[in-house]
């Protein structure tokens, strides 16, 4: 299987592409440069879509990269670097006279609007409510197929939590303060924190990838599959155990004024507030979670 991965060198896609290439698949990246195995994202528009089996689109700025601030050039790049890429890969799979079997979009579960007693699973209703959730909704309308492209290309969209991995993702912030022995609770600590291992969500999407059975169609519209853990988790809990984990104290909790004055309000919410998050359709697919609970996932993490 040869597959096309926008945004392939970032933490996901690193892991998606080692899946990938021990099964003996065959990758190329979407990137900014030129190099071997690589295409840029001016030559995909320029010359349409490269042969492949499947593509996947990674590539999005880093909501919490701590090296920007909250601003209103830093929210455009947020939203011209997701919807832009996704368009032009949806647009080139449409224009291929030999277009994909399979189309995978990785957004996120900031769709949901937050809540202390509320589940979501993929069945859920939602409309956008604030920055974020509009963001997911104009990000995943930009995957979608017209209806010819999408009797022949499988559409899916993977909504991932927080991705906890040993050389990215959340815990490359988190840690540092924890072996410090500053780590604590975020704002009330109550708050739902759905999450996901980095290799679970990279093998959702190498599953997703695979082309539909024969005796199946191809559904019109995408397939949604919640990208988190099984196993619903507060920031609490969450910290707790890695302070365990860690053998840290966890006694310096950071109240939520002091995220939004550091982070800005609406990128603070990722953190103080969340969601209650089922992966109800990924699990009815047959994946089978590595790390089904934080435990063994934050053990491989820091190599407990």
């Amino acid at each position: 299987m040869r597959v096309l991965i926008g945004g392939g060198s970032g933490f996901v896609g690193r892991e998606l592409t080692r899946q990938l290439r021990d099964k003996g698949h065959e990758v190329t990246l979407i990137s900014r440069q030129p190099g071997p195995g690589r295409i840029t994202w001016g030559e995909l528009e320029s010359r349409g879509l490269p042969p492949c089996d499947g593509a996947v689109n990674l590539a999005g700025e880093n909501v919490l990269n701590p090296l920007r601030w909250w601003n209103e050039s830093y929210k455009r790049d947020l939203f011209s670097s997701r919807i832009d890429t996704t368009k032009a890969l949806s647009q080139a799979i449409a224009a291929s006279s030999s277009p994909p079997r399979s189309w995978v979009l990785v957004s996120g579960v900031a769709c949901y609007k937050p809540s202390l007693t509320a589940e979501y699973t993929e069945d859920s209703d939602w409309t956008p409510f604030d920055l974020l959730s509009q963001l997911c909704k104009e990000w995943e309308a930009a995957a979608f197929l017209p209806e010819s492209a999408a009797k022949t290309t499988k559409q899916v969209v993977i909504r991932a939590g927080a991705v906890l991995g040993q050389d990215g993702g959340a815990m490359k912030q988190m840690l540092l303060p924890f072996w410090l022995g500053l780590g604590g609770t975020l704002g009330s600590g109550r708050q739902p924190f759905p999450w996901i291992h980095v290799s679970d969500l990279a093998g959702i999407i190498a599953r997703s990838l695979e082309p539909p059975v024969r005796s199946e169609a191809t559904p019109p519209t995408p397939q949604m599959y919640n990208g988190v853990a099984p196993t619903i988790t507060t920031n609490y809990e969450f910290t707790k155990e890695l302070g365990r984990i860690l053998r840290r104290p966890t006694i310096f909790p950071v109240p939520e004024f002091i995220m939004s004055v550091l982070l800005g309000s609406e990128r603070a919410v990722i953190l103080t507030q969340g969601q209650k998050v089922i992966p109800m359709k990924t699990l009815e697919s047959g994946y089978q979670f590595k790390y089904p609970d934080l435990t063994s996932a934050l053990k491989q993490i820091v190599g407990s």
